[in-house]
């Protein structure tokens, strides 16, 4: 599941553009979607002002093995925008008093560990719990299993206590799918058609229990495979076991936009649904619950996007002027997002002077005296001291970059840098920025006010003696694999024991780290000096612990 949040830079807004204008823009939103072929996936997209359907138009083909092509009827599954719909579904019961957000999870959930902190209900629904999210635990499981509630509930750590960070956490939302059902006494599929669907006359919009039912007019979900195309869907317990997959289409998910700026919800769960999580020390966040709420040259901004296997999403709207744009797609390789942003242009003034501001980063650079030598100097790997987290930073272009963000980071002074705020309804990171203590530390500030220090990584060439001290075989009853590790041509090699056909080459890049892509491990020690086990991060998780078995112990299946 791709877990990012989408960040706004609009210019200044025009109220009331009258339908009938609206609706002479058909021909500029074909143009928009000129390059999808008939025999490629494709999208849908709507657009409503002031309550009114504008626009409703579909390209591309639905099923490319039987030549259907897409129509505005036609269902997708829109991802991680249907997080809206299940915070809709628990503030429905918190209002009737069955739930409450300051409720300790473990109350609901009496199977979960005992973290040693207070998990609340409002919590999950903010992203502020600290559980690990399971698309970052995913990688760690051998063979099929995709069970996902099960895993969860195995983890007996936190990336952090709740309530301190903001990290996006699909495995909150899982629970919170759970926690409908369990409380209803119905299934989250139902609850959803019979208390949010039904009454708004959402009629093509369903959770479907198994989405591997037979479901008309769905759309098929593709990725991108070389020069053709592979089916990309998310199936059986990956997702429907509480991850509360929803299929909608673009004109629906409007319906939906309309319901909320005109408040049909009531004012509780509508005003609930838009009001900005805050962290332990009062800090303000963009993201609410199950919507991020933004704010951009003076225009309030409410949106989320979605993406789940072959399929993207955008679904969001701009309440104080009347205007809601949904984009599905059925491809991997659309930005629903972008796409979204164009149509948007079509119905707002142009940024002009702003995005061409935007697009000049080298410009910026040079107005702040950074130089190419002094951009050399600042790349590299760093380590956190807080949480052993690695950041690399590398310079492409002559830009400073993260890898895997979207664009450069902003150069404030020499010695200071800032991501970007994503532009028009682009997906971006959370704002941070960053500032140089020295050539070796650095100080990341992050959206909630957190300030991180990082020190460089350390050059570090262990021998081939030095990479036999790591090998062996390591276990985590958390994640329910067994690792082996041997020395590899530049670092490690680790393969499941159970599929050794798998295997990743980890490279080393400070004292007893090694990393590969966004994943690091870091081995620890007895006091005697011998390895006992690793702690594997990746972006969206911390820390899982991995213990060293004996090479005679018996594997726990």
């Amino acid at each position: 599941m791709k877990k990012y949040l989408v960040s706004f830079g609009l210019a200044a807004l025009l109220v009331g553009t009258p339908a009938a204008h609206a609706q002479g823009k058909t021909g500029e939103i074909d143009k928009i979607f000129s390059g999808i072929k008939p025999n490629e996936p494709g999208c849908v997209v709507a657009v409503s002002q002031h309550g009114k359907l504008v626009v409703n138009r579909a390209y591309g083909s639905a099923d490319l093995e039987r030549d259907v092509p897409i129509r505005p009827s036609t269902v997708f599954d829109v991802g991680s925008v249907r997080k809206q719909f299940v915070a809709a579904a628990v503030l429905l019961l918190v209002e009737e008093g069955r739930i409450s957000l300051s409720d300790d999870i473990r109350k609901h959930f009496p199977e979960l560990p005992d973290y040693g902190h207070k998990i609340t209900v409002d919590h999950l629904l903010t992203h502020t719990s600290g559980i690990r999210d399971w698309t970052g635990l995913r990688p760690l499981l051998a063979g099929g299993n995709t069970d996902v509630l099960p895993l969860i509930l195995r983890q007996r750590g936190l990336n952090f206590a709740p309530g301190e960070e903001w990290s996006y956490s699909n495995s909150g939302y899982v629970l919170l799918t759970d926690l409908v059902a369990r409380t209803s006494g119905m299934s989250f599929p139902d609850f959803t058609r019979k208390r949010l669907f039904e009454p708004l006359g959402m009629k093509t919009t369903t959770s479907p229990g198994d989405l591997r039912d037979v479901i008309k007019n769905r759309a098929l979900g593709y990725e991108k495979e070389g020069t053709g195309w592979q089916v990309g869907m998310y199936v059986g317990n990956e997702r429907g076991s509480g991850g509360g997959a929803i299929l909608s289409t673009a004109a629906d998910l409007v319906i939906w936009n309309d319901a909320l700026t005109s408040g049909r919800l009531g004012a509780f769960v509508t005003g609930k649904l838009q009001e900005p999580a805050r962290l332990n020390n009062g800090r303000k966040l963009r993201y609410a619950r199950g919507l991020m709420v933004d704010t951009a040259r003076g225009a309030r901004l409410v949106s989320h996007s979605g993406g789940a296997g072959g399929y993207s999403a955008w679904l969001g709207r701009l309440p104080e002027h009347g205007l809601s744009i949904a984009v599905l797609s059925n491809a991997d390789v659309t930005s629903a997002s972008a796409l979204a942003g164009r149509v948007a242009d079509q119905f707002l003034p142009a940024a002009g002077a702003e995005k061409a501001a935007a697009g000049a980063p080298a410009a910026v650079a040079a107005g702040a005296g950074v130089t190419g030598a002094d951009l050399n100097n600042k790349a590299g790997r760093f380590i956190s001291e807080r949480t052993g987290e690695s950041l690399l930073l590398i310079v492409n272009q002559g830009e400073l970059r993260i890898p895997g963000l979207r664009a450069a980071l902003i150069p404030v002074t020499r010695d200071r840098f800032r991501n970007p705020r994503g532009d028009l309804f682009f997906m971006s990171q959370d704002e941070f920025e960053l500032h140089f203590l020295s050539q070796d530390r650095i100080e990341l500030k992050s959206m909630e006010g957190r300030t991180t220090r990082y020190r460089r990584a350390q050059p570090y060439a262990p021998t081939p003696d030095d990479l036999k001290a790591f090998a062996g075989r390591y276990e985590s009853d958390e994640i329910g694999s067994v690792f082996q590790l041997v020395p590899g041509k530049d670092g490690l090699v680790m393969r499941f024991e159970l599929s050794p056909d798998k295997a990743l080459g980890f490279t080393p890049f400070d004292r007893d780290a090694f990393q590969a892509g966004g994943m690091t491990v870091r081995f620890r020690r007895d006091r005697a000096g011998k390895v006992e086990a690793f702690d594997y991060s990746n972006p969206l998780v911390r820390n899982i612990r991995f213990t060293r078995l004996s090479d005679r112990r018996p594997i726990r299946r």
